[in-house]
């Protein structure tokens, strides 16, 4: 079994309809979920944060580090 973990789950995050602590059986399948999940996730939150994506055994971890240039909050108020 394959994990799909989403570590420090930002407000976005709770706010979305992405699940996290997902299992699911087949490899590919994992990793093809965590790549969507974290595309998604970079594509339409407020990019106060960028996420990752690391295999950690049979785990695939997405984590985030705060966006240290810019302040903005990615809503296109700022421009």
């Amino acid at each position: 079994m394959h994990k799909v973990i989403v570590e420090n789950v930002c407000g976005c995050f709770k706010r979305s309809d992405l699940k996290n602590y997902m299992e699911i059986p087949v490899k590919d399948e994992a990793l093809s979920t965590a790549i969507k999940m974290k595309n998604q996730m970079n594509q339409e939150f407020c990019r106060k944060h960028e996420f990752q994506l690391v295999e950690d055994s049979n785990n695939f971890v997405i984590s985030f580090r705060p966006q240290e240039a810019s302040s903005c909050c990615g809503t296109g108020c700022c421009s």
